[in-house]
């Protein structure tokens, strides 16, 4: 069994070919997927969709990304996180690469998800790209290691995943484990905790090799995992059995199949 913690099936790629996605899904032996909310606007297809298919999460947030949208506050987190199919706040965080100019309003807007986590006692998907400080700053000053959560897609150093293990957060492998160029990335996956490791793919975004540079879906977090398990000197079943364990352990919202 495999989960693949952290994908888009909303975005229109992936919606439109929904029964496919999920037939390959079920024949790579992910059993489970988590649908990322990125905005609010989009938030009713997310959960739709954790609400049409058993084998399907959500979350609920609003990615550092986006600007023309609806801002979150607490209240209304909490009152989208209430839903039994919500299993975690975000994607939030912070992201210095596309939203340069003004980082204080993305500085609060994450303290403002860290907050509505703790209030309902769900864990954190963490965004961070070029602000790798800040955000274990933040997620520290606001004591986020009461709730938890995931460094999702994580591509910092051995350094930068030391802080966040130390604040009790999970740290999730994408397809760039599989990249050729990825050394600090599979540094990284080889040293990290095996109890505290998750894979994801981030669809339809970074597939893995062998389909780098197209579509990405859920099946394919299965090269993730192998990936992972060649470079700890693992069988592949160990690594499926350890991060659907760790799921299970971070999101306790969500039942096994």
């Amino acid at each position: 069994m495999l989960v693949d913690s952290h994908c888009h099936l909303d975005f229109p790629d992936l919606a439109k070919r929904m029964p496919e996605v999920l037939q390959r899904m079920q024949e790579n032996q992910v059993d489970l997927a988590v649908c990322i909310g990125v905005n609010l606007e989009d938030f009713p297809q997310v959960i739709a969709l954790a609400e049409q298919h058993a084998q399907l999460y959500a979350t609920v947030g609003v990615h550092p990304e986006y600007t023309d949208v609806e801002e979150p506050d607490e209240d209304r987190l909490l009152a989208l996180a209430a839903h039994p199919k919500v299993i975690a706040i975000g994607e939030t965080g912070l992201d210095y690469y596309w939203q340069k100019d003004q980082p204080e309003w993305q500085r609060d807007r994450f303290r403002t998800h860290i907050r509505a986590a703790k209030r309902c006692g769900k864990p954190l998907v963490v965004h961070t790209r070029d602000s790798a400080s800040d955000t274990l700053r933040v997620l520290k000053e606001e004591g986020a290691d009461a709730v938890g959560g995931v460094m999702h897609c994580f591509t910092e150093n051995w350094d930068i995943a030391c802080r966040a293990l130390d604040l009790g957060f999970y740290l999730s492998f994408s397809g760039i484990v599989t990249f050729k160029n990825a050394t600090i990335v599979k540094e990284v996956a080889q040293k990290c905790p095996l109890d505290r490791l998750l894979v994801e793919t981030d669809s339809p975004y970074l597939a893995p090799a062998p389909y780098r540079g197209k579509p990405n879906e859920p099946a394919y977090v299965k090269y993730v995992a192998e990936e992972v398990a060649r470079l700890r000197g693992l069988t592949v079943d160990a690594v499926h059995e350890a991060t659907t364990e760790n799921f299970f352990s971070l999101f306790k919202g969500a039942k096994r199949p």
